[in-house]
């Protein structure tokens, strides 16, 4: 998905012979999506990628549904996931199905003595509080406050956190995590009327190459198990890369939204696409312009997908009691819109601050019990007059 880019050293072509200063060969390793029928990346180690020396029993980290099946609106507290230290054991799926998880994490202390390799599921990490460094066998990416990280799977990696406070909205996708199609020019550039451009997605930067031997362990997830799995050399002993599958970083504050001079539907806000469902960012931005626009939504069917918003700050004119975290869940299958009197206070007003993560779903949404833990319960409700 991203444009093509490179670090450090490598040959002029690719399966060639590439040595090291002491003569023996470096490692040559094929990163590819979909077999190798689609984007991929050359990267050489220092030593094979496959020195498993030991492993350990694995764990099972499924989510534990609560509700399969269920027809009206939800709400939820997002910010009453409690801290927790270690940052696989701070990430709580709370809605899920067949195509992605959605996960709520709040690690307080960086990955320091393992490295993690979701091997089923691209990663999509929004950081709503934090800031810190990503770090991969691609090398570096530093993030803050509003950033998405976009981390293909089978990609081992770690974070390092500034401090202690830090809150992510993670979706993991069963399908590639890519641009919209209709971003895109045949050759797979980003289009004029893309509200982002490639100058916005930041690659990796750095690449550190670790020559160590030694024990590393990898936490790696597979069909809801999780696996230990020790290599006899650093997972980031690389000393150079090309290609176009990597993890990249892209700000919310990057997003320039599309307005007109009616109210726009939700597809304008669409930034990341996958196999049945979107993501989508709401950002501050200009109402409709004609002189009779109501700017409050209308109100809408989900005919066929179910709406998950993700409030992250600023004034939602559409709602009452917004908090930061909040999530809300608006099922297939029933209408919502404003609360009542948001679109009469909506006329006239002329920008939002509003700032939303949105993922659409086209297959119904299962709870979890971590879910019901921080629900609120009387949201369904919150349309009466």
């Amino acid at each position: 998905m991203p444009h093509y880019h490179k670090l450090g050293a490598f040959p002029h072509k690719r399966h060639t012979q590439f040595r090291r200063p002491d003569g023996e060969l470096y490692s040559e390793q094929l990163f590819s999506t979909e077999g190798f029928s689609n984007d991929y990346s050359l990267m050489y180690h220092v030593y094979p990628p496959t020195q498993i020396i030991k492993t350990e029993p694995q764990i099972s980290v499924a989510p534990s549904i609560a509700e399969e099946k269920m027809l009206k609106h939800r709400s939820f507290e997002g910010f009453n996931i409690k801290p927790e230290k270690d940052f696989l054991q701070s990430r709580k799926p709370v809605l899920v199905n067949n195509d992605c998880h959605i996960v709520l994490a709040s690690p307080q202390e960086s990955m320091k003595d393992y490295f993690y390799k979701n091997t089923d599921a691209d990663e999509l990490i929004f950081v709503h509080e934090g800031k810190g460094i990503l770090r991969t066998m691609y090398g570096e990416l530093p993030f803050g406050y509003g950033d998405y990280l976009i981390i293909p799977r089978g990609t081992s990696y770690q974070i390092e956190f500034s401090d202690a406070n830090n809150r992510l909205f993670i979706v993991e996708s069963f399908s590639p995590i890519r641009f919209p199609k209709k971003y895109l020019s045949k050759f797979g550039q980003l289009l004029e009327h893309s509200p982002y451009c490639e100058r916005d997605i930041r690659p990796p930067q750095n690449l550190p190459s670790y020559d160590e031997k030694g024990d590393f362990l990898i936490k790696a997830k597979k069909k809801g198990m999780l696996y230990g799995l020790h290599y006899g050399t650093h997972p980031f002993d690389i000393v150079g890369w090309d290609g176009y599958c990597y993890p990249f970083a892209f700000s919310i504050h990057d997003f320039e939204p599309i307005t007109g001079r009616v109210h726009q539907p939700p597809p304008v806000h669409q930034t990341f696409e996958a196999n049945n469902f979107v993501v989508c960012s709401f950002c501050p931005r200009l109402f409709d312009y004609h002189p009779q626009a109501v700017p409050a939504p209308y109100n809408h069917s989900n005919i066929d997908s179910d709406e998950v918003i993700y409030y992250v700050d600023g004034d939602f004119m559409s709602r009452k009691n917004v908090t930061r975290g909040m999530i809300t869940l608006h099922p297939a299958g029933i209408p919502h819109g404003p609360h009542p009197g948001a679109v009469e206070k909506s006329i006239g007003a002329k920008e939002t601050k509003e700032l939303a993560v949105m993922v659409d779903t086209f297959h119904p949404l299962m709870l979890t019990k971590e879910a019901l833990e921080i629900e609120n319960q009387d949201y369904v409700m919150s349309w009466a007059e």
